[in-house]
């Protein structure tokens, strides 16, 4: 099997982070934080670790301040749910954007909670500062903005929208799924005041877990509730991150496997940076000479991520001859950004995402150029 759908989860993961998870499961199976024993205690200590480890990694000012969630789309639900519910106003967002983001906002504009301002990408792919600047109004109460498109791979000028949110006090959140890991990333610098990561795609950790870090200016109301293991008398929910945010048990095998995996990508993000920039330009000269392809890559994308379809197939035609008589992965479909599609005009057939990784080989891609080649003829 070739595998090229680490858009949607990395394939490879490092030997640190299975020995993390397999002895989070051999020798950490209690819960944190819900005992006074040593065992969980240890367990705590571990938690802890990850959260201080998170902070430094993503320059969160205040380690309590990072939360541990279902996944990455939990992570926003909690940001746009917990901050907007009770404060409404108008929002800015973009058509970049995953479901994750679009479908919580359209509901919250559908009960009449908020307004919606949705930003179309410009010339090159991306959404301008100057685009979010203009759009924003006396009510605006949140900007949510993609980092790296999951369709196009458009990398969003994350910092300079962060200039012109904290200049008039309006808080940022910035999806990272597709970024985090591959592209350096301080909330403090670039302005950030909520981020959503993804740590089973760039960050290489496990499935189970995913990570919302919050900024010191703003903050966020509890939108689950229950056991925490602190206050415990009390009826409602505590008032203190991380707990207000966090219930129930945390997934500590994930969350063991999440710091392995930020200690592996912070040792070889470097590397890894440069060895998917060399196959992008392999595989980005393979297809160039290919008939029938059409390319949906802006100028400024990552250069790991490639968005095609080929001649009149549909995208899903693609993925499974590729799948099946090739053995090779990849996406095909409107991988759950339908704006994005719309903005592309493929919301009839999808698109064919290539996403490479760390362990991909040089042969691997020339094996794909290979069968893309034989498929468009």
């Amino acid at each position: 099997m070739t595998y090229f759908d680490n858009g949607a989860t990395t394939f490879y993961k490092p030997p640190e982070v299975i020995g993390a998870v397999t002895t989070a499961l051999t020798r950490l199976s209690a819960n944190a934080g819900r005992a006074g024993h040593a065992l969980s205690m240890r367990c705590g200590t571990l938690v802890v670790r990850a959260r201080e480890r998170a902070a430094e990694f993503f320059g969160c000012p205040n380690p309590d301040r990072v939360v541990f969630c279902y996944n990455c789309t939990d992570a926003l639900n909690i940001a746009i749910q917990g901050y907007l519910t009770n404060k409404g106003g108008h929002i800015v967002t973009t058509a970049l954007e995953h479901n994750s983001v679009l479908r919580p906002l359209h509901e919250l504009e559908r009960r009449r909670i908020i307004s919606l301002t949705v930003l179309q990408p410009d010339h090159t792919g991306r959404i301008t500062a100057t685009a979010v600047a203009s759009a924003l109004k006396a009510t605006t109460t949140l900007v949510a903005v993609t980092h790296i498109s999951n369709v196009t791979g458009a990398i969003n000028p994350v910092s300079q929208i962060g200039e012109v949110t904290s200049r008039y006090n309006i808080p940022l959140l910035v999806d990272a799924a597709q970024s985090a890991g591959y592209i350096p990333i301080d909330m403090r610098e670039n302005n950030i005041d909520f981020l959503a990561i993804a740590p089973h795609k760039g960050v290489h950790a496990p499935q189970g877990v995913g990570v919302l870090l919050i900024g010191n200016r703003h903050n966020i109301t509890a939108t689950r509730y229950g056991g925490t293991g602190s206050s415990s008398r009390s009826l409602y929910q505590p008032a203190d991150y991380p707990e207000s945010l966090e219930s129930g048990t945390l997934p500590l095998p994930a969350v063991a496997g999440f710091l392995a995996g930020l200690n592996y990508t912070a040792k070889h993000q470097a590397s890894h940076s440069a060895h998917l920039a060399n196959l992008g330009h392999r595989l980005d000269n393979h297809l160039s000479q290919l008939k029938n392809i059409i390319r949906y890559n802006p100028p400024n994308s990552l250069g790991s991520i490639f968005t095609l379809n080929i001649g009149n197939y549909y995208s899903g035609e693609v993925s499974d001859i590729l799948s099946e008589q090739y053995n090779i992965c990849v996406r095909g479909g409107l991988h759950c950004a339908p704006l994005a599609h719309t903005y592309l005009g493929t919301l009839e057939r999808g698109a064919v995402r290539i996403s490479l990784g760390v362990d991909n080989t040089a042969d691997d891609v020339d094996y794909l150029a290979n069968a893309l080649k034989e498929i468009s003829g």
